[in-house]
């Protein structure tokens, strides 16, 4: 779990294990709907991870400035993105958790649209550059190294917090299951694996999308 991109490809992975493991309960229109979750899951996730690793493009100018990272918290969200002015305007960019993050100060980065380096520090955009701020509540890092950072990351980073932080979204899951069997039926079975793989791509879509458990 020690790489930014570990958790989102492990929750992925179990995403797709869920999908999987219902598949042969299901009728076949059960089945269908089970195999274009799992496109979605896929191919999204491949978009994001090609964003993340530099093989799509992400709107990151090509020059060296100085970052800031904030933390941001709109509803059941919460994601870290780095903020930076250029041109007279502060743009923002999503990037996926790093432990490193949580004690990060104001710092220079190398910014292209390949790799981002915040010091000697790798960080992997969530997302496309945005020049308007994130909805919600943005917190900004200290100015100077907080000393309960290390505690603070080493808390974040441990694999149960993250899920149950990433699993809020989940509480819809029951909604969505009933809505699958109104429109493919079935019955309690097909209740009960609608609404898991409605939890399972809850936490997905959190994860791929860069959630910030500190």
């Amino acid at each position: 779990m020690g790489h930014p991109l570990a958790y989102p490809v492990l929750v992925t992975i179990g995403a797709l294990a869920s999908c999987l493991a219902w598949a042969p309960f299901a009728d076949p229109d059960q089945a269908a709907m089970l195999g274009t979750v799992a496109v979605i899951i896929l191919g999204y996730s491949a978009f994001r991870s090609g964003m993340a690793l530099g093989y799509l493009p992400n709107g990151l100018p090509e020059r060296e400035i100085a970052v800031r990272r904030v933390r941001q918290q709109h509803r059941l969200v919460s994601r870290s993105w780095l903020e930076f002015d250029l041109g007279g305007r502060t743009r923002w960019v999503p990037v996926y958790f790093d432990p490193a993050l949580v004690g990060l100060t104001q710092d220079n980065a190398e910014l292209s649209s390949r790799a981002v380096y915040v010091g000697d520090l790798r960080v992997y955009p969530a997302g496309r550059v945005r020049d308007t701020e994130p909805p919600g509540r943005l917190v900004d890092n200290p100015v100077r190294a907080d000393p309960q950072a290390a505690t603070t990351a080493a808390q974040a980073v441990r694999l149960g917090r993250r899920l149950v932080l990433d699993a809020q979204p989940a509480v819809a899951a029951p909604v969505a299951g009933l809505l699958w069997v109104y429109v493919a039926g079935g019955g309690t079975a097909a209740f009960a694996g609608a609404t898991a793989v409605a939890a399972t791509t809850a936490v997905w879509l959190s994860a791929i999308r860069g959630s910030d458990p500190s």
